[in-house]
């Protein structure tokens, strides 16, 4: 098989982007965009902390979503890791991870309501396939020897336990813990759905025009990311479980009525041709679907998701050189790890929200939020890799030291982290649509609005292979530029970490 160049796949890309900039929505709203980031500004600068009991629940309850459903999609991966090589298995864990954790939730919703369910489920669902993926890795990583030593009269079950399990559990835990703050990620943008989070009071404030308060959202929500490793203790996740249950066992939801689960799946899911017992109407009813729905989201899906990596993969080029100290310094390196860690803090649909109500529903918001979040994330790994270099004793410092040092040292990695963060781009942009973005989602969420969730399994469908079908080629593209085994975390990493959340 060829071999590709890795300064030509960057040169591909960039093509792509150049030819997709004419076919971008990149308009902006009628309104003055400075005045209304002004008003925005001087709220977050001056937060309002008067409403911090509706705050205070909003951030209990973040947590015990998060903390439920990583704990509860961290059991099922775990229970599906040493099969991952079974093939049923592996396409079960692709399949789930594949669809995002909002768009779980609005199928969910239909079943379960505005109900603790939905809302853990959304999140264990999708991350019950990461962790059987990622859990499955550090598994195989762990040394055999000790499983050998027992024999082969040991059972399979004997084995993993006593003689595989316990070497791989540190790392487990490490992975689980990171987990986490993705999970208080996802559990936050669950609220600009209904569920009570923090999403739902940023929404709500926003709304009333409350900057103040939204500002005072924002401070406690970077704060709760940012202190994560800190409260969350391994020795602690059993308080933490018993907390969150009894945190989600008070919150009250309306009924959905019996027989909601059943009728989902056996009537609202099935094509409306099949369940007129009219099936030569199928076709001409999945061909109206594709040609109204999935082709023109799938089109704009793609087209902000190209534009998003090419920014990602500007911010993280230059964003590495942020944090670096021998080129910007102490003082330097500590500001630009505190703007690194405020980008990649805000999940990509939170920041997409705050730039909507700047500029309007085009895809530039959307864009933005994806290349800063996503190119902050890599340039931190960047950034930490760049601190670890061994460099001669009489190395420069500043620009030239990045320039011709660190850049071209680094340049494999950097591909292959951009090349990690193109499926999940690709996922983000198309939870971009609930926003009112055209991208796969706003189809999506059109169709279950409309209670047709016969048109939106078929488009969530669609999406999981568009995923799954851009993460084989990101592979593939990996493989012929030689990244399949670049290191792309810093040490002491868990094995996944680096493709984030």
């Amino acid at each position: 098989m060829a071999s590709l160049s890795r300064l030509g796949v960057v040169a591909g890309f960039l093509a792509v982007a150049v030819l997709c900039l004419p076919l971008a929505d990149l308009a902006t709203a009628g309104h003055d965009p400075w005045a209304t980031l002004a008003r925005m500004g001087r709220g977050f600068l001056s937060p309002d902390f008067s409403a911090i009991e509706q705050i205070a629940r909003a951030v209990a309850l973040t947590v015990a979503f998060a903390v439920a459903g990583v704990a509860l999609g961290g059991i099922a991966g775990l229970a599906m890791a040493p099969f991952y090589r079974w093939r049923m298995v592996r396409g079960l864990a692709i399949a789930l991870r594949s669809v995002h954790e909002l768009f779980w939730a609005l199928l969910l919703l239909q079943v379960f309501g505005i109900s603790i369910w939905s809302g853990v489920l959304a999140i264990a669902l999708p991350y019950s396939g990461i962790f059987a993926k990622v859990l499955s890795e550090i598994l195989d990583e762990a040394d055999r020897r000790p499983a050998d030593w027992l024999g082969p009269r040991a059972d399979p079950l004997t084995r993993f336990l006593w003689a595989r399990l316990p070497l791989a559990v540190p790392q487990m835990v490490t992975y689980a813990l990171y987990r986490v703050e993705c999970g208080l990620r996802s559990s936050a943008v669950l609220g600009f759905i209904g569920l009570p989070t923090l999403g739902f009071q940023l929404d709500t404030f926003f709304r009333q025009g409350e900057y103040g308060a939204a500002g005072a959202v924002m401070a406690i929500y970077i704060a709760l990311i940012a202190t994560v490793r800190l409260w969350m203790r391994p020795r602690a996740v059993l308080l933490w479980l018993v907390a969150s249950a009894v945190m989600l066992a008070q919150v009250t939801s309306p009924p959905m009525g019996q027989g909601a689960l059943w009728r989902f799946l056996s009537q609202d899911i099935i094509p409306a041709p099949l369940r007129r017992g009219d099936p030569a109407a199928l076709w001409p009813w999945l061909w109206d679907l594709t040609t109204t729905a999935i082709l023109p989201g799938l089109a704009a899906t793609l087209i902000v998701a190209q534009l998003a990596l090419v920014l990602a993969g500007a911010v993280a080029f230059l964003g590495q050189a942020l944090i670096a100290r021998r080129v910007t310094g102490r003082v330097g390196a500590a500001a630009g790890h505190l703007l690194l860690v405020i980008l990649r803090s805000f999940p990509e649909y939170m920041l997409a929200y705050l730039f909507l109500q700047v500029w309007g529903p085009s895809m530039l918001p959307a864009i933005l939020a994806l290349g800063l979040h996503n190119g902050a994330i890599i340039a931190h790994l960047l950034g930490c890799q760049a601190d670890g270099l061994r460099l001669r004793a009489d190395a420069p410092r500043g620009l030239t030291l990045w320039g011709w040092e660190i850049v071209p040292r680094l340049f494999g990695p950097f591909v292959a982290l951009c090349l990690y963060r193109w499926e999940i781009i690709i996922r983000e942009s198309a939870i971009m649509g609930i926003l009112g973005i055209a991208t796969l989602g706003f189809y999506l969420d059109d169709a279950i609005g409309e209670l047709r969730l016969d048109r939106a399994i078929v488009i969530l469908a669609a999406t999981a292979l568009v995923t799954v079908g851009i993460d084989a080629l990101s592979r593939a593209i990996r493989a012929r530029i030689g990244a399949g085994r670049v290191q792309v975390a810093p040490a002491g990493t868990a094995p996944g970490q680096a493709t984030g959340c």
